[in-house]
């Protein structure tokens, strides 16, 4: 079954209210990443589906962003199959950061991209 071209956007362009989930590792995530994004691992991503689900509110879009945008194309591409307004983050967390958009880290150290 082909869907067609995989729904992308640019890191500029993400909404700063916009739904973010992150599916990178946790060393990744703990160097930086963006405040409010939600955590799951690629790794660990369909046995944590529901977590994701319950932390949706009906119709709002998913920005799925890694660190340069190949593992979160996958996650998208299994959320738009699921039917859940979805979209590939560019460039990923290399392109956010170049795009001088927040960052943060849970320890308080200055946040970058691993």
């Amino acid at each position: 079954m082909n869907l067609g071209p995989l729904p992308s956007v640019d890191a500029a362009s993400v909404p700063a209210e916009g739904f973010v989930l992150d599916v990178r590792e946790d060393d990744e995530w703990a160097a930086g990443h963006v405040e409010g994004a939600l955590h799951i691992p690629m790794s660990d991503f369909v046995a944590r589906f529901g977590e994701l689900t319950e932390a949706i509110e009906d119709g709002r879009r998913v920005h799925v962003m890694c660190r340069v945008g190949g593992r979160s194309a996958q996650v998208t591409q299994y959320l738009v199959r699921q039917e859940i307004d979805a979209v590939n983050v560019d460039g990923g967390m290399q392109a956010w950061e170049g795009a001088g958009r927040p960052m943060v880290t849970d320890n308080g150290n200055p946040a970058f991209v691993l």
